[in-house]
């Protein structure tokens, strides 16, 4: 029987002594304000009425019991045609707000109920200055207004863009839609939105003694954008006033695909998330789906997955901190990368068949089994690459004119960084002791012996880069037990579920066949629920969360991704500096354009 979603009686003592937050809340604001949802998430869901969300919001980051210092995600969910769900507010739309706290690695989701006739909310980029985006991008997706935020506008669409596209009515194919001629009007138009007035951003033209400002365009066709990425400036001489960044040229609606594409078709969108990631992305997204399932995975398979992930960790770190130094003005750095590389993907082509995006991960399990050989490759190249990361240090990072040129530069404090929902290195550049790996473990990372490199206070340009060295470092470490400690067993889950199951099986047992038979053409029925797995990814916590209906496809696919939060908070990093620390900056952040923009 398939299991529905529902409401707690919220009398479950239990429940309140291991979130005695919410037990504050009931105390504060009335029980009857609230509701708890029962899911598969490991943090409660709470909704929340429209009309003390705000007071909510400031209590939850400023109590005394469990403070949220940190808003890791807002976006919205269109109801209108959800099923199997017992017990939920009258809804249209639902905004969620997923809170994380750093300090008691904590999590707590509030959702408040929406109508289609007053689509609304109070902002709360007073409280959270990192929700001026999400809000955006909620309205951009929703059509949701949120009232009071300083310029709710167009984030990831064209300005001239009709409609919102996560929505249930509108469409997910381009042949539902109307066939598409690009006249001489259309493109003037679509020039016409591109042009930037500052005005419309709370920006002068002039300054207190009656001199114009310079308005840049930085991209998005820039070597040092990495990647389809405006940044409009406003100058002063080569001094940095202020700056917008303009996102949304690499979109792709990554989130609207997953609502047509079978659980398991889509595995291979997720490793074009973040396409330097490959099979990182893909972990997030299998263990949700895992999670609703109710599939466990025997121990090979979580090792052979954190095997494929360090690989692709090391090699995405490799291409950040080569072009990191390109930046800088040094470029033997990122030939040498590269032919490092070149030694990873041959030994993930050796494992998968592919490169840099393998979709190799099941639901259940991994495609295949480990290749014979694939041990003296790892070998080889763990005793070649930790010469080659000193060598890196000693010819480039110590060189001085780029640790002059880095150091110091876009540099923040741990409460900044919290307060902009940084992750990753650029968090523990900071001090602040949180891998995802450690702190939540998942896929037998508990079973691994590794460290978490730490910085010093202040997170600095300089200060992130040799975290992210280090990192490899600890790689290393992992492959090496993974390559010593590799356990035996199966590949792939048993359960009815995994996708597909064993070809051979088939021929054999009728109801084996049925089942490859349907889940090769539907695909798997997922019961409904929702679930959601955050991960250490190569750029920092990378999140899926997954909502079924009960249906072979997901009702909706939140992906939350750290590059996305990074970007953000450029203008209050760099403002003062000069366009020469701007390109520093950029390179130290460690982003790709598919990440932010999904």
């Amino acid at each position: 029987m398939q299991k529905k979603v529902f409401f707690l009686n919220s009398t479950n003592k239990n429940f309140y002594k291991k979130n005695p937050i919410i037990l504050s809340l009931f105390n504060l604001f009335g029980k009857k304000k609230f509701f708890i949802q029962n899911t598969y998430l490991t943090c409660p869901i709470i909704w929340v009425s429209a009309s003390i969300l705000k007071q909510v919001v400031i209590f939850l980051k400023k109590n005394n019991e469990c403070c949220y210092e940190m808003l890791f995600d807002l976006h919205g969910v269109d109801e209108s045609l959800r099923k199997n769900i017992i017990g939920m507010p009258r809804t249209d739309f639902t905004v969620f707000y997923h809170f994380f706290s750093v300090i008691h690695n904590s999590d707590l989701i509030l959702k408040v109920a929406l109508l289609k006739k007053h689509l609304q909310l109070p902002t709360i980029t007073s409280i959270f200055l990192n929700a001026n985006w999400y809000e955006r991008e909620t309205w951009d997706m929703f059509g949701i207004k949120f009232i009071g935020h300083p310029c709710l506008n167009r984030i990831l669409m064209p300005k001239n863009w009709v409609g919102h596209p996560l929505r249930k009515d509108y469409a997910s194919r381009a042949t539902e839609f109307d066939k598409f001629f690009f006249t001489k009007q259309k493109e003037d138009i679509a020039m016409e939105s591109l042009r930037f007035c500052p005005e419309d951003w709370g920006l002068k033209r002039k300054n207190s003694n009656g001199s114009e400002y310079m308005f840049l365009n930085f991209g998005p066709n820039h070597p040092s954008s990495h990647g389809a990425f405006r940044i409009i400036l406003q100058l002063r001489g080569e001094r940095i006033i202020n700056c917008i960044p303009d996102i949304g040229y690499h979109h792709r609606g990554a989130e609207k695909i997953a609502e047509r594409q079978s659980w398991h078709n889509y595995i291979p969108y997720t490793d074009r998330i973040e396409y330097l990631g490959g099979c990182i992305n893909e972990m997030p997204y299998i263990l949700a789906v895992e999670t609703l399932a109710g599939i466990t995975v025997s121990n090979r398979v979580q090792f052979i997955r954190v095997l494929l992930s360090e690989l692709f960790r090391i090699n995405s770190h490799l291409l950040f901190i080569s072009t990191f130094i390109q930046d800088v003005g040094s470029m033997s750095t990122v030939f040498l990368a590269f032919t490092d590389r070149q030694k990873i993907y041959d030994l993930i082509e050796c494992i998968t068949g592919a490169r840099m995006h393998p979709a190799w991960f099941r639901i259940g399990g991994v495609a295949k089994d480990l290749p014979q050989g694939w041990n003296k490759f790892l070998k080889e190249f763990l005793e070649w690459m930790p010469k080659r990361l000193d060598f890196y240090i000693n010819t480039a990072l110590k060189n001085r004119i780029l640790m002059s040129r880095s150091q110091g530069v876009a540099a923040y404090c741990k409460n900044e960084a919290l307060t902009w929902g940084i992750t990753g290195a650029g968090l523990r550049a900071t001090g602040v002791d949180f891998d995802v790996r450690k702190k939540r473990p998942y896929s037998g990372y508990q079973n691994f012996d590794f460290e978490v490199p730490i910085g010093n206070k202040i997170s600095d340009a300089y200060t992130r880069v040799l975290l992210k060295v280090e990192e490899i470092r600890q790689s290393l470490k992992i492959l090496n037990q993974c390559l010593l400690n590799m356990p035996e067993g199966a590949f792939k889950s048993p359960h009815p579920l995994t996708t597909p199951p064993q070809k051979n099986n088939t021929l054999f047992h009728i109801e084996s066949m049925i089942t490859h038979f349907l889940q090769m053409s539907w695909g798997p029925v997922i019961s409904p629920n929702e679930s959601l797995q955050m991960v250490e990814a190569t750029k920092g916590i990378n999140s899926y969360y997954l909502i079924s209906d009960g249906n072979s496809v997901s009702y909706r696919t939140r992906i939350r991704t750290p590059s996305f939060a990074h970007l953000q908070q450029i203008p209050s990093v760099i403002r003062g500096h000069v366009i020469s620390d701007l390109i520093v900056y950029l390179g130290s952040i460690d982003f790709v354009m598919s990440d932010v923009d999904r």
